[in-house]
């Protein structure tokens, strides 16, 4: 099993070499922007989000803190902080999870 700053390193370059765009914060892994596009022909075609990744010392065991930088109205999201409030991100991570989407 690879070691915890392994799996960091290799979940967040499959994350930059997604469709997203994805900019590190402080030049380090730790903390990245990720800017993502609505699905074409849908209501969101268009849309622009951008959320602020964080992922802990101890990640894949601690679940990343995920929010949203830009407006967004969504009984999962906090509308004050942007903070996306899952059970899955908050309660129930698992290190079966991964920041990096497919």
């Amino acid at each position: 099993m690879s070691s915890p700053c392994k799996r960091r390193e290799m979940d967040v370059m499959k994350l930059m070499m997604s469709d997203y765009s994805v900019e590190p914060i402080n030049d380090g892994i730790s903390e990245l922007k990720v800017e993502f596009h609505g699905p074409k022909d849908s209501l969101y075609e268009g849309g622009i989000w951008k959320i602020r990744v964080e992922l802990p010392d101890a990640y894949p065991y601690k679940s990343p803190s995920i929010g949203f930088v830009n407006k967004i109205f969504h009984p999962n999201v906090d509308e004050l902080s942007g903070s996306v409030c899952l059970d899955v991100i908050n309660q129930t991570w698992s290190p079966m999870f991964a920041v990096a989407l497919s």
